[in-house]
């Protein structure tokens, strides 16, 4: 059987006969293939015979591989393993409950610590601790940089021993740090206590990540990144109605409320990170445990599972799930151009409405609103946001496209600029300036896309593990960015800032216009020279060649 069809081909999840390979080069069909199954299975074979271990030569390369890496799942591989859409189905729900919701969970936790800090400003820390503005601009920018920083570090901490371990364990520390800023007393405790929380949860994200592609395919994995980001306005949210509450707490012995705020939201990401231990397997074939007995999975379901993630993406079994990435396969990694056109859109993209978003509370403010309703009249853009990034990761999901669905988001942003731009009625009509502004900020954010983006086009653990610390590295330059293009000389439309903020929505959207041509592009020069070979040729260069990752002949990108 020749090797002619083995291309990146879409997960083998669909209820049609795949028929093509993303980028567009027809697959060939292998006929004559008999295996004895079960009537329940046949309407199934089909699908689940057609994938990138129907040729002997791959099978065996890959299991060779497999073995030589000791990867976690090696016993479970088997090439002509069936299993029905039904079957499928219920391990997805599985993964849904067990692996997507406690990440929204771990992740809610995370941003209930981030946030806390601004709604301990609407209860005079400063004044307490007599801090400045301008000493919290400079605590918020070594938080920002500290985080920046520990991204990568971090990241490869998590793949040398486990994402089960060191979560939890990021978890654990930043939240001790976080209830000890209950006793600060000045502008050093201050500074110390939001460089270390940057430190701890600047990796949490690529961290979980890195956890959730374990159990998901390429295909899978969009969606259930965009629910796991809804944590990220959903927090705001709660953040808010929390710290209406909280703050009001005030006793004999800690009477200021913004200490009680600290203290007990701490504990409540110490709790998550104490339960994280017990919630978070190394892998699919790893979830029994002296708590855990029965596990989540039958045996049959960790081996469709596996078989299933193999078949998506082959090189997941490349590395040792506890194996270290070197410094040359780091340096590879960063070095790797073909992922430079997602960092660039990310880059761009995030800046889309920073600036906007970070003045939203005091334009209300300027517009007459009270305290209590400028916090109440956040919700509703974060809202949009949930609804708008949750459809976009399933559109993403349903048409198998990524530029096209991160398109979306600059196209939103410019729709809302331009009015802004030239918007006269700030002061005479607050309500048609908040109606302008929530909606300019319910656009779909790039976070999911781009790290599942960065997943499906790393074609191995390596590069998977540091692309999705680099293209968070980029999300939190551009922070950095957006914080000066606000300047107090263009105060209060901020004309000239939003004029550049159109420029970089433009930037944002030729970037996804030529990512998807690159990619393109590059599908077709791999395609040529793989068509120039022989069947034997194509079996020799599978076997012998020292192309990797991405850079595999074999290998397509997703776009």
């Amino acid at each position: 059987m020749g090797i002619t069809n083995y291309f990146r081909r879409p997960s083998a999840t669909s209820s049609e006969s795949q028929s093509s390979y993303e980028g567009g080069a027809s697959v060939e069909k292998h006929e004559g293939t008999k295996v004895e199954i079960s009537d329940e299975l046949n309407s199934f074979t089909s699908q689940k015979l057609d994938h990138v271990f129907q040729d002997p030569a791959v099978a065996d390369y890959y299991r060779s591989l497999y073995q030589s890496t000791d990867y976690e799942c090696k016993d479970y591989f088997d090439p002509e393993f069936t299993w029905t859409p039904q079957e499928e189905r219920k391990t997805v729900w599985k993964n849904d409950w067990y692996v997507c919701f406690w990440a929204f969970i771990m992740f809610t936790s995370l941003d209930i610590d981030r946030y806390n800090i601004s709604q301990a400003l609407a209860d005079n820390m400063l004044g307490d601790l007599k801090l400045t503005t301008n000493d919290f601009n400079l605590g918020n920018t070594i938080n920002l940089v500290c985080f920046l920083a520990s991204e990568l570090p971090s990241q490869l901490l998590s793949k040398w021993i486990g994402p089960d371990i060191w979560i939890p364990m990021q978890m654990i520390l930043w939240s001790v740090v976080s209830m000890s800023q209950a006793s600060m007393t000045g502008k050093t405790g201050f500074y110390i206590t939001r460089g270390l929380v940057g430190a701890l949860q600047g990796g949490f994200i690529p961290d979980v990540c890195l956890w959730m592609s374990y159990f998901y395919t390429s295909k899978e994995l969009p969606t259930r990144l965009s629910l796991f980001y809804i944590a990220n306005p959903l927090s705001s949210i709660w953040s808010s109605l929390l710290a209406f509450a909280l703050l009001k707490i005030k006793t004999k012995g800690i009477s200021e409320g913004w200490r009680w705020l600290f203290l007990l939201e701490g504990t409540v990401t110490l709790i998550v990170g104490i339960t994280s231990f017990f919630k978070m397997p190394a892998s699919v074939v790893q979830t029994k445990a002296w708590y855990r007995k029965n596990g989540w999975y039958t045996e049959r379901e960790e081996k469709l599972i596996v078989n299933k993630v193999l078949r998506d993406d082959p090189q997941k079994g490349d590395m040792h799930n506890r194996q270290p990435v070197g410094p040359s396969e780091l340096a590879r990694s960063i070095l790797d151009y073909d992922l430079w056109p997602i960092y660039v859109i990310r880059l761009l993209g995030d800046i889309g409405t920073l600036p906007i978003s970070t003045y939203m509370t005091l334009t209300l403010r300027k517009l007459g609103f009270s305290t209590f309703k400028t916090n109440a009249l956040t919700i509703p853009y974060n809202v949009l946001t949930i609804i708008s990034m949750v459809t976009t990761g399933y559109l993403s999901e349903v048409f198998n496209q990524r530029a096209m669905a991160m398109i979306i988001t600059p196209i939103w942003v410019l729709a809302g600029l331009f009015p802004l731009r030239y918007w006269s009625g700030s002061q005479k009509d607050i309500w048609g300036t908040y109606g302008l502004l929530t909606i300019l900020l319910g656009h779909t954010q790039l976070w999911p896309l781009s790290i599942s983006w960065c997943s499906a086009n790393s074609n191995s653990v390596r590069s998977r593990a540091v692309s999705a610390a680099i293209v968070n590295m980029f999300s939190q330059s551009s922070n950095i960015i957006s914080a000066n293009l606000y300047r107090q000389d263009d105060a209060p439309m901020y004309h000239r800032g939003n004029e550049q903020l159109i420029g970089i929505a433009f930037g944002a959207l030729a970037a996804c216009i030529l990512a998807k041509v690159y990619y393109i592009q590059r599908n077709k020069y791999k395609d040529r020279k793989w068509k120039a070979m022989t069947t034997e040729e194509q079996e020799e260069y599978i076997r012998t060649t020292n192309d990797i990752g991405n850079k595999r002949l074999e290998f397509r990108f997703v776009h």
